[in-house]
C-alpha cells in the first residue's frame, strides 16, 4: 500500500512541477509557432502514457500485493492484451512522429519571397554576409581566407564585388519579412539558433545548411551556438535585432561592401605619427607605456584592434563605468579622433612600432600561470601572439599591472558590459575561470614571460 502511495504522489508531483515551472520556453519572436504545437503534442503523449502506466503500476502493487492465502495464475501469453497494446503503441507513436513530419516539410520549403543572408560560424565567433543589390552572393573558398578577406570570397566572381559584409556578430532583420540563412563553418561543428525562433541546424566545414523563419516580433535576441566547439563554446554569442524596414535600411547602407573593402585606401602611417604626438604625454614617445599614469604599452599591438579600441572609447563602449577612471579619460581623449580616417592612421603607426620588452612586478607562479593559461591560449595563441580570424588581441609584451587590472575588470564588468561590446562578453566568461587573486597573478606572471 505504501509502494502505490508513493507512486501516485510521484505522478502527481511529476505533473505539478510540469505546469508551474518557471522553466518553458521562451516567448515566441517568428513564425514556428507549428514547432511549439509539435512539442506539446509530444508532451500530451508522453504525459498520458506517463500517468496510465504509473496509475496502473500502482493499482498492480496493491491489487496483487502478496497474500499467503493466494496463488498466481501464470498465462504464457494473451493475444487480445497484445493487440491492443500494440494497436495503442502505434497511435501514440503516429501521433507524435506525424505533426513532426509536417512541419519538417514545413522547415525546408523555403518561401520564394525570402531574403537570403549567409551566417559564418568559427571559434567563437559569429559574421555576416548579404547579397547587394543584384541579390547574389558571391562565390567563395576556404583557400582564400585571410585577413583582408576574412570570408574567403573570390575576387575574380563579378556576383561577390557588392556582397554586404557584417564582420560582427551582430545582424539585424526587417520584421514580417522572411529569411533564408545560408550556414556556413570555417572550422568545425557549430550550430546556429536564436531560441526565440524556435529553428536549429548544424554548421559543418566543407558543407552548406540553411534554414528559415519569419521575425515577428521587434527586439534583440540572442544567437546560441549550441554544439560543442571547444574551449569557449559557451561564450561563441551573437544578437539579431529585429527592427523596421526604414531601420533596417539605415542600417544596411553604413555595411561594408566586398569591393570597398578591397579598394579601401591604407592608412597613412605618416600622418598617424603626427596625430599620435597628443597621445604621448601618457603613452610615451615610442608607445612604450607609462605605469605611474596607468597607460599601457601600444607599440606592435595589432592595427585592426587597435582601431576596435578606439572606436570602442569614441562611441562610450569602453569607459562608460564610472569607477573606470582611466576608461573615462581615454573616452575624453577620443573625441579628438574625428573621424574613422584618423583612427586608422593612429593605428597604423601605433602597429608599426616595435613593442619593448616588459618585466614581471608580481610574485606569481609562472608554472601555474602556464597551467592556466591554457585556456586563453586558444584564442590568443601560445605565446600571447595575438589572433586576427579569433578576434583576440597580442597579450605579450604587455605590462603585468595592466593585463591584471583588465581581468579585474572584466570579472567586475566593468569592461565589456555594454551591448556593443561583442567580444568583451566572452572575456567577461573567460575571466571567471581565474577564482582568485593568486591565479591572476600567475597567468599574468607568465604571460609576461613570454617572448
Amino acid at each position: 500500500m505504501a509502494i502505490a502511495i508513493v507512486i501516485l504522489l510521484l505522478v502527481i508531483g511529476s505533473l505539478i512541477f510540469h505546469f508551474v515551472s518557471p522553466w518553458w520556453f521562451t516567448p515566441l519572436a517568428s513564425n514556428w509557432q507549428a514547432i511549439d504545437n509539435t512539442i506539446n503534442v509530444t508532451f500530451w503523449v508522453t504525459g498520458f502514457v506517463f500517468v496510465a502506466v504509473n496509475c496502473f503500476l500502482a493499482y498492480v502493487v496493491m491489487r496483487y500485493r502478496y497474500n499467503k492465502n493466494r496463488r498466481s495464475d501464470y498465462q504464457p501469453e494473451n493475444k487480445k492484451l497484445e493487440g491492443w497494446l500494440t494497436f495503442i503503441t502505434t497511435i501514440g507513436v503516429a501521433a507524435m512522429l506525424a505533426p513532426g513530419l509536417v512541419v519538417w516539410a514545413q522547415f525546408v520549403t523555403v518561401p520564394e519571397q525570402a531574403s537570403v543572408i549567409e551566417a559564418v560560424g568559427q571559434q567563437w565567433h559569429w559574421s555576416f554576409r548579404l547579397p547587394g543589390k543584384d541579390g547574389k552572393l558571391g562565390k567563395t573558398a576556404i583557400e582564400l581566407v585571410n585577413q583582408d578577406n576574412p570570408f574567403g570570397i573570390d575576387p575574380k566572381d563579378l556576383a561577390g564585388q557588392d556582397d554586404i559584409l557584417v564582420k560582427s556578430n551582430e545582424l539585424h532583420l526587417p520584421i514580417n519579412q522572411a529569411v533564408k540563412v545560408l550556414l556556413r563553418s570555417k572550422d568545425v561543428l557549430h550550430n546556429f539558433t536564436v531560441p526565440q525562433f524556435r529553428v536549429k541546424m548544424d554548421l559543418v566545414p566543407g558543407l552548406s545548411s540553411y534554414l528559415w523563419f519569419t521575425p515577428t516580433k521587434f527586439g534583440r535576441f540572442e544567437i546560441l551556438c549550441e554544439e560543442l566547439c571547444g574551449v569557449a563554446h559557451y561564450t561563441m554569442r551573437g544578437h539579431v535585432v529585429v527592427e523596421s524596414s526604414a531601420d533596417y535600411q539605415t542600417w544596411l547602407v553604413k555595411q561594408t561592401t566586398f569591393e570597398q573593402s578591397l579598394n579601401a585606401i591604407p592608412a597613412s602611417i605618416a600622418k598617424g605619427s603626427k596625430i599620435y604626438i597628443q597621445c604621448m604625454a601618457c603613452h610615451g614617445d615610442k608607445a612604450q607605456g607609462n605605469k605611474i599614469l596607468g597607460a599601457p604599452q601600444l607599440a606592435g599591438q595589432a592595427k585592426w584592434y587597435l582601431e576596435r579600441q578606439l572606436k570602442y572609447y569614441k562611441n562610450h563602449i569602453r569607459g562608460n563605468e564610472k569607477s573606470d577612471t582611466y576608461g573615462q579619460q581615454m573616452a575624453l581623449m577620443t573625441a579628438s579622433l574625428v573621424d574613422d580616417t584618423v583612427i586608422s592612421e593612429v593605428a597604423a603607426y601605433l602597429s608599426s612600432l616595435p613593442s619593448s620588452p616588459v618585466q614581471g612586478t608580481t610574485k606569481g607562479n609562472i608554472t601555474k600561470g602556464q597551467e592556466l593559461y591554457e585556456n586563453c591560449a586558444y584564442c590568443h595563441g601560445k605565446s600571447a601572439q595575438g589572433n586576427y580570424a579569433l578576434n583576440a588581441p597580442k597579450l605579450s609584451d604587455q605590462y603585468e599591472w595592466y593585463l591584471k587590472r583588465q581581468i579585474v575588470n572584466y570579472q567586475k564588468k566593468i569592461r565589456g558590459d555594454h551591448v556593443q561590446d561583442l567580444y568583451g562578453s566572452q572575456m567577461i566568461f573567460m575571466s571567471k575561470l581565474l577564482q582568485s587573486d593568486q591565479a591572476i597573478n600567475d597567468v599574468t606572471a607568465y604571460i609576461v614571460s613570454l617572448e
